[in-house]
């Protein structure tokens, strides 16, 4: 399948229903006869834990129940997997729910159709060498911080985190070290002294004994305690017109993940583990990988359903510190909906 010249460099992750895709000399038409079920998702990182439902549901084999053909790419920051979205490369991201009020802002409507997560699922680790200058987030200031990129959902919260704590965004530096071993290059390195991961990379600072961590937010209660509220991350989000244009075919998007999610809930971190691709683990083997799991599963929804005061903690959190939302009157309505959840459950 010809890919995009703007996206020459990405990894193709999987593509299902391949047949359907070539056996028309290159029609997208898929196996139940609509040209417009075949999709490509950007992911912000497939081997992260927290976008793991997507991964997941290619392996369960739900994708292809469905009848949709799904091409699964892979970005490093939740950032580059939005500007995908709003280019036109793909149809859909897997990312987190904040940046649908950043672009609404921006003058772009797009929106969750799909709530995998009521929590971050993110962790402010700290590097051995800075642990005795960081002891919360009131000592960010003057110090580099990781995050996946600029302009990401890791940038978004630690800044928040700063803010909250009496740090001006201009009083510390975030440094965009994206995740796995590039993240624990630069704290190994000290080019940061901290930053903002999620598993499997969490679990292998641990587990190295490179870091500890300061604030996680890989539960609902750790949500709760470090940003006031559930907080709705990791999401299928869509633009509004393409949502509109094509409700069949998000309908059986929804149906696959919401399948999935169910699936997750009622089988160990042990057996999600051993569906998923062997090299997800980073290297740290399958029992720390099933580990960061564990520790990870928490933050997921069981049924795709946007926890009712989730966008209100969403857009308190951006405000503070975002001076494109903080004056800004957001229609937190357009941001998501519940529509074909509501349908798949």
């Amino acid at each position: 399948m010809r890919m995009s010249p703007r996206i020459p460099a990405l990894a193709v992750a999987g593509v299902l229903a391949a047949a359907s895709l070539t056996a028309c000399g290159g029609d997208s038409t898929s196996a139940s006869g609509d040209k417009n079920d075949s999709v490509k998702i950007m992911v912000g990182g497939l081997d992260k834990v927290i976008y793991l439902p997507a991964m997941l549901t290619e392996r369960l084999g739900y994708f292809k129940d469905e009848h949709v053909a799904v091409q699964l790419l892979t970005e490093p920051a939740g950032v580059q997997a939005e500007t995908a979205l709003v280019s036109g490369d793909v149809q859909g991201t897997v990312g987190f729910y904040d940046h649908t009020l950043d672009l609404q802002v921006k003058g772009k409507h797009v929106e969750s159709v799909v709530q995998f997560s009521h929590a971050p699922g993110e962790v402010e680790m700290v590097s051995n060498k800075a642990a005795g200058d960081i002891g919360s987030a009131k000592d960010f200031k003057g110090k580099k911080l990781g995050v996946t990129g600029l302009g990401s959902s890791t940038d978004f919260l630690t800044k928040y985190l700063a803010v909250k704590n009496g740090v001006q965004t201009s009083e510390f530096t975030p440094v965009a070290v994206g995740a796995g071993q590039t993240f624990i290059s630069a704290l190994q390195q000290g080019s940061i002294q901290g930053g903002m991961t999620t598993d499997p990379t969490v679990a292998t600072i641990l587990d190295k004994k490179l870091g500890k961590i300061l604030i996680d937010m890989r539960t609902p209660e750790g949500s709760k305690q470090a940003l006031g509220g559930l907080y709705p991350s990791s999401s299928l989000y869509m633009q509004t017109d393409w949502v509109n244009d094509h409700k069949a075919t998000v309908q059986k998007l929804v149906n696959a993940f919401v399948k999935t999610l169910k699936w997750m809930s009622t089988h160990s971190a042990d057996e999600i583990a051993a569906k998923m691709p062997a090299d997800y683990a980073q290297g740290g083997g399958a029992a720390l990988y099933a580990q960061s799991i564990k520790n990870t599963l928490p933050m997921f929804t069981t049924d795709g359903v946007m926890p009712p005061d989730g966008p209100a903690t969403v857009e308190r959190v951006l405000k503070a510190f975002n001076p494109n939302l903080k004056n800004a009157d957001v229609d937190l309505s357009k941001t998501y909906t519940t529509e074909f959840v509501k349908k798949a459950n």
